[in-house]
């Protein structure tokens, strides 16, 4: 079935084939949800009524446990996909996989006729390259492997980045009486989490049914302006463009503030300008100030891995997103999807989700009807198929 030159590596791995799609990724986590309850929740099974309006991180791994129980799905935990590629010569998708955690190296190859990437646009973090970060000498950590701030109480920790990532590390540092200064390069806009006791999410939603675009940012920064005041004394510096027309167009989240704010108001975060270089336990500023600090904290940001492990070159281009724009880039061909690139949140991924879901579900239904199958199956491969 498959090349003769993929004999021996075909049979040297375990092999499963799924009567089904593979699914790469389960993201979004929101772990730490900025939005209510009711945009974050999944198909056919709502949040409990008991939850509050923004679930805890607690409560959010429930809800996910119980949905995955109800539904009978069986996630694949640590594994990471080393290579998937289309096999002209059966018709399928050949998804190689190793597993990542315990001292056994365990690989596995399943073979499935649709394949769906769902790693998204932010799958690993973005690492800069910085002057002199090498000699630093103290503790350098990404955003997306930060945990808590307690390890870093009492210490003065540099947060390079003022997204929605860098200003929660930054509170949540606060809060473990850590001594943060955040790194402000660039322009961001800072909107409220509610707005006269409603979602700002929810509210934008609301208006733009009715009103155009422009006429929503406007409002939006009026409303924003009313219950924050002026941001720019903070060093908080809005881009020219509105918020969700930089989203659209860009893909640049404006940041929901819950709390940082006020810790930049008292003090007790430190906003500073872009950096110029590391030394040993310092870094120097561009306004030639320079910081005596323990530890830095990465917020710059994520990007998608997709070509370190797909072999496609004609949907996805090098940067690892579909060529193709919102709202065509969630199919391509062969059987290939893409969920979670179209640089619209939670909102582009149910768009792109829905859409996949209804594709295949229709070649489904038509050839388990025309075959009079009524079950899909899932079994294991040990030599052929």
């Amino acid at each position: 079935m498959f090349r003769l030159a993929d004999h021996d590596d075909f049979f040297s791995r375990r092999c499963i084939w799924v009567n089904g799609p593979v699914i790469v990724g389960a993201g979004p986590s929101g772990l730490r949800l900025h939005l209510p309850k009711q945009f974050c929740q999944l198909p056919k099974l709502p949040f409990p009524e008991d939850f509050p309006e923004y679930p805890t991180k607690k409560q959010f791994v429930e809800y996910l446990e119980s949905y995955a129980k109800h539904f009978e799905i069986n996630p694949k935990f640590n594994e990471y996909v080393q290579s998937a590629r289309y096999d002209e010569t059966s018709g399928l998708w050949r998804v190689k996989t190793a597993s990542t955690g315990g001292s056994n190296r365990t690989e596995v190859e399943y073979i499935c006729r649709w394949l769906v990437v769902a790693t998204g646009e932010n799958a690993e973090g973005v690492m800069p390259e910085i002057e002199g970060l090498s000699e630093f000498g103290g503790e350098v950590v990404h955003a997306c492997s930060y945990k808590s701030g307690q390890k870093f109480s009492g210490k003065k920790v540099l947060v390079v980045g003022c997204g929605n990532s860098g200003m929660e590390v930054s509170l949540d540092l606060c809060n473990h009486n850590a001594f943060p200064s955040m790194v402000v390069r660039s322009s961001v806009h800072v909107l409220p989490r509610e707005i006269m006791g409603k979602s700002t999410f929810e509210l934008a939603v609301l208006l733009m049914k009715w009103l155009p675009l422009w006429l929503v940012d406007k409002l939006m920064l009026i409303l924003a302006w009313l219950v924050l005041g002026n941001t720019d004394k903070y060093g908080l510096k809005r881009p020219s463009t509105g918020p969700l027309t930089l989203k659209n167009t860009m893909g640049k989240t404006p940041v929901l503030d819950i709390g940082a704010l006020e810790k930049i108001r008292s003090g007790d975060i430190n906003v500073v300008p872009g950096i110029k270089r590391f030394t040993r336990g310092q870094v120097e500023l561009v306004n030639g100030e320079i910081l005596d600090i323990d530890a830095v904290v990465l917020a710059t940001g994520y990007r998608s891995n997709v070509p370190y492990w797909l072999q496609e070159g004609e949907f996805f281009s090098k940067n690892g997103l579909p060529k193709a724009p919102f709202p065509r880039g969630w199919k391509g061909n062969a059987g290939l999807y893409a969920v979670g690139f179209t640089r619209r949140g939670l909102s582009g991924v149910s768009s792109d989700a829905t859409r996949i879901a209804q594709d295949i579900g229709k070649v489904w239904k038509e050839e388990t009807k025309q075959t009079k199958r009524t079950t899909a199956c899932h079994r294991r491969c040990i030599s052929q198929f």
